[in-house]
């Protein structure tokens, strides 16, 4: 009589194994989904503030532009001068990109991911 009852307790513990199994892959998958999906929407969303960012920044310097330039009697040396402006800050970021760029990116994406 145990005999008979082994196979059916084994099969039994098989099963549930296997759904166990099954169960836990879905989760994993589920939480691969949420977590990219949350990485995805963040980034889409910075994405559309950084464009509207970047117009009001353009409009904003093509008014600099034309302001310096009036008061430097020439409207392409107001030009000039904010692109030297720019190039400054420029230079000043990339020799400081490692730490006010980089770091910052990638731990915010860590954070997200985990």
């Amino acid at each position: 009589m145990e005999n008979e009852k082994e196979p059916g307790v084994i099969e039994s513990l098989f099963d549930r194994t296997t759904d166990y199994i099954e169960t836990r892959a879905d989760l994993l998958k589920l939480k691969a989904v949420k977590t990219s999906s949350h990485v995805v929407s963040g980034l889409v969303s910075k994405l559309v503030l950084g464009i509207i960012f970047c117009f009001f920044l353009m409009v904003l310097n093509i008014g600099l532009g034309l302001w310096l330039g009036e008061l430097l009697q020439k409207t392409y040396y107001g030009f000039f001068a904010l692109s030297g402006f720019y190039l400054i800050v420029g230079l000043i970021i990339y020799a400081s990109r490692k730490s006010w760029l980089e770091s910052p990116v990638a731990n915010s994406i860590i954070k997200k991911i985990s």
